[in-house]
């Protein structure tokens, strides 16, 4: 018994691929579902703005209307990060920039792209289609470490890749999705890129605060010259804030999509393996869907939209559903790889 013992020991993976779990691990599980909660919130407030930028912009084109719902989040947020943290700036070490800034390019263009991608499809769709990065994660360890992120794994990414194609209306006969699943999908990408680069082990002595503030300061850095390009004129960027509706939904953004969620991301992901965050993540779109089935109706009357409540269909029911439990029983055994260089 002790042979065997003893080869089974030999078979196991290493101390660098499988890592002891962090003290505050329930905690950080917990915190990140608290941050995917808040990010759901986003998905309906974001399409109400892309309806209500029409009204308030008709001569703006669509990329201004983009940049516009993204843009003034984080310029807000920065604002009030600055003067929580008044010596952030003046004490920042140049690995919280350079995260800080890698974690806001990633994040820029993953946005750009979510948000336009929901101009061409309804916000749970959407929410759910983020996810695809469940799927890309373990494929990006497995191929960097050469080490096999075991069944249950590869189980759950092909219960995700199942729940895409049918919340994406896939079409078998043409192998095609919409421009918005397309922008969708892809926007997951770089939502991945952002999830490593705050999982990098080099970056694990920066303090979170310094890094969020970092990061919001490079989207504004990156979007603000967009906006200004992209606007017909100077009362394009100003008539948004005249408008009440536009403002607080803004504000939602700023207050709970933006400084909540990604200060409790920034601060708590890095306990947890990667493949386990980008898995708990996976809860996000099933709060954007509870969202979706009422709060339309309410921005509708509160800003003079024409934005519907969405329905349980089928396709979001059995989708979602297969995203759900790939994430429900990724947790039974957290994912093997989680080392970024």
């Amino acid at each position: 018994m002790r042979l065997r013992a003893g080869r089974r020991r030999t078979r196991s993976a290493p101390a660098a691929v499988n890592p002891p779990r962090h003290p505050q691990h329930h905690q950080a599980v917990l915190m990140l579902f608290l941050a995917t909660l808040l990010w759901g919130v986003s998905f309906p407030v974001v399409k109400a703005l892309s309806l209500l930028h029409p009204i308030l912009l008709p001569g703006a084109g669509e990329w201004f209307s983009v940049i516009y719902a993204v843009a003034p989040r984080f310029t807000i947020a920065t604002l009030v990060l600055l003067a929580w943290h008044r010596r952030a700036v003046l004490t920042m070490t140049r690995a919280e920039l350079a995260q800080g800034a890698g974690m806001g390019l990633f994040a820029t263009i993953g946005l750009l792209l979510q948000v336009d991608g929901l101009h061409y499809t309804e916000a749970s769709t959407s929410a759910f289609l983020t996810q695809f990065y469940v799927i890309l994660l373990p494929v990006y360890f497995a191929l960097r470490q050469r080490v096999n992120p075991g069944a249950r794994v590869w189980f759950c990414a092909l219960l995700v890749l199942a729940g895409v194609s049918i919340l994406g209306r896939f079409d078998w006969r043409t192998f095609s999705l919409g421009r918005g699943e397309w922008e969708t999908l892809l926007s997951s990408l770089f939502f991945m890129g952002q999830i490593l680069w705050l999982q990098r082990r080099k970056f694990a002595g920066n303090r979170a605060g310094h890094i969020t503030l970092a990061m919001f300061g490079t989207h504004v850095v990156l979007l603000a010259p967009l906006a200004v390009l992209t606007a017909p004129d100077l009362p394009t960027l100003l008539t948004p804030w005249t408008s009440a509706p536009w403002v607080g939904l803004t504000l939602i953004l700023t207050l709970f999509c933006t400084l909540g969620s990604f200060s409790i991301m920034n601060a708590w992901q890095r306990k947890i393996p990667a493949t386990e965050a980008g898995l708990i993540y996976c809860a996000e779109p099933v709060f954007s869907s509870l969202m979706a089935l009422s709060l339309p109706a309410l921005f509708s009357l509160w800003s003079g939209i024409d934005y519907a409540n969405e329905q349980l269909t089928w396709a979001l029911l059995v989708g979602g559903g297969c995203i759900l439990l790939a994430n429900s029983l990724a947790q039974l055994r957290s994912g093997r790889l989680s080392s970024v260089g």
